[in-house]
């Protein structure tokens, strides 16, 4: 195996278990900040099996570009940058709520 193999498997394991866990803590709670904290991490994780599935050439990347093959790809932007926003708006919902009285 290469270590480029063995890089998307133990990045597919690691994803699996984090996105396990989000997924039992979003039952166990529903306060706003974890929750986004969570939809950013299964998000995460989704970007993780479409790069994969990219990888191993089961999807074309091209489909999901944005004005045609050379285009912008639209997919994998959102993909890896909506975690972040959410992971940004619920750090702000953490402390907007520390700062309130």
């Amino acid at each position: 195996m290469e270590f480029a193999e063995i890089s998307v498997l133990i990045r597919l394991a690691v994803g699996a278990v984090a996105t396990f866990f989000a997924i039992l803590l979003w039952s166990k709670t529903r306060d706003t900040a974890w929750v986004l904290v969570v939809i950013g991490t299964l998000i995460s994780y989704t970007e993780i099996i479409f790069s994969t599935l990219v990888d191993l050439k089961i999807v074309r990347p091209d489909a999901f570009f944005l004005f045609g093959p050379e285009g912008f790809p639209l997919l994998h932007t959102v993909l890896v940058n909506l975690p972040l926003v959410f992971y940004a708006v619920g750090f702000i919902v953490v402390i907007s709520r520390r700062r309130l009285p």
